[in-house]
């Protein structure tokens, strides 16, 4: 790298996604935000969509023109709905620039199976092969000096580091997966919608895409290529009256007898030196307040021997490891550097 502080691009800066990449980027040492993008607020400074921002990051909003980015940038966070990453990457990508998606486009390495499930025209198969999954726990070696990171979805980062270790080790039966997930609201962005509205949301909980969420073929695609076969999962999200926040409670059918310390163990050998993943101590169940702000993932078990089934709680926050956090979790990885670097945030409590 020509330059001694990496200078970052956000395209998508006015969404939700793209001000938690700015308020952890503040705190990056090797890292610096030079370049906010919007293609419908060009023109207008960043703290005119969030005044928080005053006097912390003085930049004006820019329109998308990868030539003009390649000036003042060297990396660039997609924070984008779905569909602008599959045209916009690979005109990024041409112009020597690294990037990091984090929208669903290059996910999926099966363009039919994208289409099917986000309703959108795919990304070309050379784009989606060349995209590295960025999974950071488990796949995070693969991100080293590579171009292009698909950053996993929020609901498929805390589901997958609950279920990896054990598909791996052959403890659960993969045909017998349900997932009961919850989200706060910030997962649905910054848009106004009916869905959304605090008179709909507040003191209710709602059961939403049920068996249609976009994120079903996401987890089934990574725990088929991990079990070795094709693997279908039943899985619910939920909205809850909360901010931030994903709590994802995972029940499988065992093979064999482990108990809850078995997997405990296992789990604590399986994510050894990776700073970010906590496994709680026997009886003890993770809340989503706990990670809250945070680059965290927690994680608790208890196996019922009456029903030979093992119940995996993971908890993240949505915006952080199931957004921006990981996304720069895996720049670091990406360019070299200690993988917590700028990330070592204390989780906000209460």
């Amino acid at each position: 790298m020509v330059h001694d502080i990496t200078r970052a691009a956000i395209v998508g800066a006015t969404g939700y996604g793209g001000a938690e990449l700015i308020r952890l980027l503040q705190a990056h040492p090797h890292t610096e935000v030079t370049c906010v993008l919007s293609s419908s607020s060009s023109g207008t400074p960043l703290s005119g969509s969030f005044p928080h921002l005053t006097n912390i990051v003085e930049l004006e909003l820019e329109a998308i023109e990868p030539a003009a980015v390649k000036e003042k940038a060297d990396v660039v966070f997609l924070a984008t709905p779905a569909g602008v990453s599959a045209e916009l990457t690979p005109r990024l990508l041409e112009q020597g620039l690294k990037v990091i998606d984090l929208s669903g486009d290059l996910r999926l390495k099966d363009g039919a199976v994208y289409e099917k499930w986000y309703k959108r025209s795919p990304a070309s198969d050379d784009m989606l092969e060349q995209a590295v999954y960025g999974l950071s726990e488990v796949y995070g070696e693969k991100a080293a000096g590579h171009s292009v990171i698909s950053n996993p979805g929020c609901f498929p980062t805390a589901t997958l580091l609950g279920l990896i270790p054990a598909v791996r080790a052959g403890w659960i039966d993969p045909s017998s997966i349900i997932i009961d997930a919850k989200t706060g609201v910030s997962g649905a962005g910054r848009g106004i919608g009916l869905g959304t509205h605090y008179s709909e949301i507040n003191e209710s909980v709602k059961a939403y895409k049920v068996n249609a969420h976009q994120h079903i073929p996401e987890i089934e695609q990574v725990l088929g290529a991990e079990a070795g076969q094709e693997v279908i999962v039943t899985f619910t999200s939920h909205l809850i009256p909360m901010t931030r926040g994903i709590l994802s409670t995972l029940y499988a059918k065992i093979n064999g007898a482990h108990g809850t310390q078995e997997f405990i163990d296992l789990y604590r050998n399986f994510y050894a030196g990776r700073p970010f993943v906590r496994i709680r101590e026997n009886g003890i169940m993770p809340a989503t307040k706990e990670v809250s702000g945070s680059n965290y993932c927690d994680i608790g078990f208890s196996v019922d021997e009456r029903t030979g089934r093992v119940t995996i709680v993971s908890v993240i926050d949505n915006m952080v490891k199931g957004a921006a956090g990981q996304a720069i979790q895996n720049l670091n990885l990406m360019m070299g550097w200690e993988e917590s670097t700028g990330l070592h945030f204390v989780p906000m409590y209460p």
